[in-house]
């Protein structure tokens, strides 16, 4: 797939801000500092789309972003930021967790996984979330020029194992560098492949 056309929709505090679910939808969720913007911008080949920060947390909103005049981009707040007010985390939690179950047309949601760490609770927590509501998932390990490739191999490897403690199948894994655009064709091959049966069944 080439993205030729990336456009900022809006930016939503809660569910019913958001575009009209009219259109595939792809989210890209991770926790703080994952790279989840530097991959966003990769994916769109548009360094300026997405507002990155060496600081975590800096998305804050549901934030929109249509591709090709065909599908919604979807960047959501960081998980597992700590220097934020409690009552700041539940609102933010509150507004992710209720547009994970109500967004009808969420195809699918990108989990990023830092690759030069261990399994995080953070992490897997969610994913059992994701199973026990039938969302829709994959994962995406990021910043994998960072270190070895030997390293990231037994970090995925790590990843693997703590999943499989609950999980018979695995999902979709993706292994990227936003900075070396590693990995991101299969991104956009595996979301060209699941549009494709949406734009079938929408075919009268």
């Amino acid at each position: 797939m080439i993205i030729s056309q990336a456009t900022f929709i809006c930016s939503s505090t809660k569910l019913s801000q958001c575009p009209k679910p009219d259109k595939p939808e792809y989210a890209f969720i991770g926790r703080s500092n994952v790279g989840k913007s530097s991959l966003i911008n990769a994916l769109t080949n548009d360094k300026s789309l997405a507002k990155t920060s060496s600081t975590p947390g800096k998305t804050k909103l549901i934030n929109h972003f249509l591709i090709n005049n065909q599908w919604f981009l979807v960047d959501l707040p960081g998980l597992g930021y700590a220097k934020i007010s409690k009552t700041l985390r539940a609102e933010w939690e509150k507004m992710i967790y209720d547009y994970f179950l109500k967004r009808s047309n969420l195809f699918c949601t990108f989990l990023l996984i830092d690759s030069r760490i261990e399994p995080q609770k953070i992490d897997l927590n969610l994913i059992d979330w994701f199973g026990a509501n039938h969302i829709p998932f994959a994962l995406v390990f990021t910043k994998i020029d960072k270190i070895s490739r030997v390293q990231v191999d037994k970090n995925v490897e790590l990843f693997k194992q703590a999943l499989h403690e609950n999980w018979e199948e695995l999902p979709d894994i993706f292994i990227t560098s936003a900075e070396k655009k590693t990995g991101l064709e299969d991104i956009l091959s595996f979301i060209q492949k699941t549009n494709s049966t949406y734009f079938f069944n929408k075919t009268p």
